[in-house]
């Protein structure tokens, strides 16, 4: 089975994996309660051979379908989690399916579901080549909220992998040349003593106070950290009623920075601020960590190889009904006003890799990529200007816009996986060399 077969067979089963995109898109759930993509995918990859192992690491719906025997073991993450609050139907005007629901802005029905699509057609050509090597499909939940993959990893599913490969819906073809943020998840919960706010305050201690004292010295923090910072929060518990003087409350942060070194810099400092505040008003603190994925580390030899495999996969090209889709979208967008070939662009580009650039985002991919080299590339599955965890992202991501993009990724992931299991020009010995090199001898550890 040569390249150019497999390509045909995508083309020949495509319709398939556009059914289960959509059918995952028309049943979207939330991080951990993601039963229904994850139970589809492991009924059609056990259909077709794969053995399955699950749960992972104790999460009912994280799973690992594997395929072959053998070296090299080449690994395709997959997501499947959605957001809340981003219901949409799949129109280019703001329309929930269901008040409040959720929603798949971040694309995450195509992007677990090119995983599931590439490593099928791979299965193909182990079957008719007669090929050694190992493949396998990861199952990840939780993206959305940074620790899947990290419990995973914990549980050490990636260990043996010799490379991994995945994507995300964006609005450009291309590998992805920038690091992503490393990024911690943590919760401080502040004790004081409850009392009636009007005829003994002084005998309270505001744990709101607290809260508020300890946000004040977090954005005095914001001159003195690495360019690049960034550090949000939210009051999730902030007391009962105004008359009684909060006895709990709690502050959930987001820290944020180029690399894991430097969150872990960050929040030392935060966590000082959350006990001088405590100290400051007489009240107890303490801390809980929900996640901490690592900065992302590309890697060019792989990058550059899933490139000239996009170059290969079949072009994309859109019906007229999709250009009026996309133009009507594009007026809630700021790219409104752009020509057509400008707000879904079919080009494909490479850069490589620059070191100490990163994007705002994060993910939980960054610990798969401490563990072993990674290749990421993004396709086009939304116009130009629309911003992830948007109702305009989850309305593309509904529609033959993404799913276009999602067989050009499948099918991306699918011929450059084909590469790694003949170990085309020692990509894999490459590969692992520019890995070890950017680690610079530093190890994984999970940070939960």
């Amino acid at each position: 089975m040569s390249k150019a077969t497999i390509l045909e067979w995508f083309e020949e089963n495509k319709h398939t994996y556009t059914k289960m995109a959509q059918d995952i898109w028309d049943h979207p759930q939330i991080a951990y309660e993601e039963e229904y993509a994850s139970g589809l995918q492991q009924k059609a990859l056990e259909a077709e051979g794969f053995t399955i192992k699950q749960p992972i690491g104790g999460i009912e719906t994280a799973f690992v379908a594997e395929y072959g025997q053998g070296k090299p073991i080449i690994g395709i993450l997959g997501e499947f989690d959605a957001l809340p609050g981003l219901s949409q139907t799949a129109i280019p005007t703001k329309e929930e399916v269901s008040a409040g629901g959720p929603g798949h802005g971040c694309g995450h029905n195509l992007l677990g579901t090119a995983g599931v699509e590439a490593v099928v057609a791979l299965k193909k050509k182990i079957e008719e080549d007669g090929h050694t090597g190992t493949i396998r499909y990861y199952g990840c939940p939780a993206e959305e909220v940074l620790n899947g993959k990290t419990h995973m990893a914990k549980a050490g599913v990636f260990d043996d992998l010799d490379t991994a490969l995945t994507w995300h819906p964006m609005t450009s073809n291309a590998p992805m040349n920038k690091s992503m943020q490393s990024m911690v998840s943590i919760k401080f919960h502040f004790k004081g003593k409850p009392a009636h706010a009007a005829a003994s305050p002084e005998a309270g201690r505001s744990a709101l106070d607290s809260v508020e004292i300890m946000n004040i010295g977090v954005n005095y923090l914001r001159e003195h950290v690495p360019d690049g910072t960034r550090m949000h929060y939210t009051i999730t518990d902030g007391g009962l009623a105004p008359n009684i003087v909060p006895e709990s409350a709690t502050v959930w942060y987001f820290l944020r920075a180029g690399s894991k070194d430097k969150v872990e810099g960050i929040l030392h400092r935060v966590n000082n601020i959350a006990k001088g505040a405590a100290l400051m008003n007489e009240t107890e603190v303490d801390s809980e960590i929900l996640a901490f994925a690592y900065d992302t580390l590309p890697n060019d030899a792989l990058n550059e190889l899933m490139y000239h495999n996009m170059l290969e996969s079949a072009p994309l090209e859109y019906t007229d009904e999709e250009q009026a889709f996309v133009e009507s979208l594009a007026t809630s967008l700021p790219s409104v006003g752009k020509p057509f070939e400008e707000l879904i662009p079919t080009s494909i580009s490479f850069n490589p890799y620059q070191p100490g650039v990163s994007m705002p985002g994060s993910t939980d991919v960054g610990d798969v990529s401490w563990i072993t080299p990674t290749g990421m590339v993004t396709t086009t599955c939304a116009p130009v200007g629309t911003a992830l965890h948007s109702w305009q992202a989850t309305a593309s991501f509904g529609t033959e816009i993404g799913y276009k993009g999602m067989h050009l990724a499948a099918s991306t992931m699918a011929l450059t996986a084909y590469d790694l299991l003949n170990n085309k020009d020692n990509i894999i010995d490459k590969a692992k060399e520019e890995f070890d090199k950017l680690r610079d001898g530093k190890a994984y550890q999970a940070g939960i």
